[in-house]
């Protein structure tokens, strides 16, 4: 969902067509007319077609909650992705392999980087330390942000923090009323309006504990959190298949776990090295297969 309320960005400017200036509609009526052209078009292209100056495009896409022309251009490339329900949001049904399989790895690079692009990093240091700090750490996540939790739990249990995940819903009612002040829960949810992960953060908070959710913006889940990380590619998974989402929450927690590591310093090289080397007798010579 964009910002502004609206399912796409393509939606919001026809609906505002009416409201805005004559130089902005100008603009308006040059990315309605050919939008995919707009989305491969330079500002001082758009601008001439347009009959305006570049700063007045830029205040256009600003007032469309974009930071700038290029943030604006991503998103404009999204809303023109539709496809064929409950598969990709991408994926057309004529689609052979060689469409299908560049739509999918496309559309997951351009939700990492379009989430890239609006991570805060005082966000991302303040989750840190909230993780850093805790007594334990508790991972929860239903449906296909259950796997997301398990892979947290695979990651996070190398720090020497007490680790758990969840993805049933009566445990993470039961642990959540257990938890206690140090604690800290990481909530996974793409769209944030799944009612039990709702309550359950209500719960933890309630106990004492602090509660991070890795989640879509303003959604009733963030809203309950003690820190909320905003993660929403355009992904509509109440018809799609759960694809980008996904990959761009296992990124987050990448970026987190490492965060953590660096917060830990050089020292605690030695202990994640352990770790590693406990495999080695697991595995074959690299040259005679993995």
């Amino acid at each position: 969902m964009q910002s502004n309320g609206f399912s796409n960005l393509l939606e919001a400017i026809r609906a505002r067509l009416d409201t805005l200036n004559r130089s902005e509609r100008k603009v308006a009526e040059v990315i309605l007319k050919d939008p995919q052209t707009a989305t491969r078009a330079s500002i001082a292209a758009l601008a001439q077609s347009a009959g305006v100056s570049e700063p007045t495009v830029n205040r256009f896409c600003r007032s469309f909650s974009a930071r700038g022309f290029p943030d604006f251009k991503l998103q404009l490339a999204q809303s023109l992705a539709s496809g064929t329900p409950y598969v990709g949001q991408n994926v057309e049904a004529e689609d052979g392999p060689e469409e299908y399989v560049h739509k999918i790895f496309a559309a997951t690079a351009q939700a990492l980087e379009h989430t890239r692009q609006r991570l805060d990093p005082t966000l991302i240091n303040r989750a840190v330390d909230f993780l850093i700090q805790a007594k334990q750490i508790i991972f929860f996540g239903l449906g296909a942000s259950g796997p997301v939790a398990f892979d947290a739990q695979h990651k996070f249990f190398r720090f020497n923090i007490p680790v758990a995940a969840y993805d049933d819903v009566l445990m993470m009612r039961m642990v959540s009323s257990a938890a206690q002040r140090g604690d800290t829960i990481v909530i996974i949810s793409y769209t944030g309006r799944t009612r039990e992960l709702v309550e359950v953060a209500q719960i933890a908070r309630e106990s004492g504990a602090t509660v991070l959710g890795i989640t879509t913006p303003s959604s009733p889940l963030a809203k309950e959190c003690t820190l909320s990380l905003p993660v929403s590619p355009d992904e509509n998974t109440d018809i799609y298949m759960p694809m980008s989402s996904r990959i761009v929450h296992l990124a987050m927690l990448d970026v987190l776990s490492t965060g953590v590591i660096l917060r830990r310093g050089t020292d605690f090289h030695g202990h994640l090295k352990k770790i590693k080397d406990s495999l080695k007798e697991t595995r074959y010579p690299s040259d005679e297969g993995s």
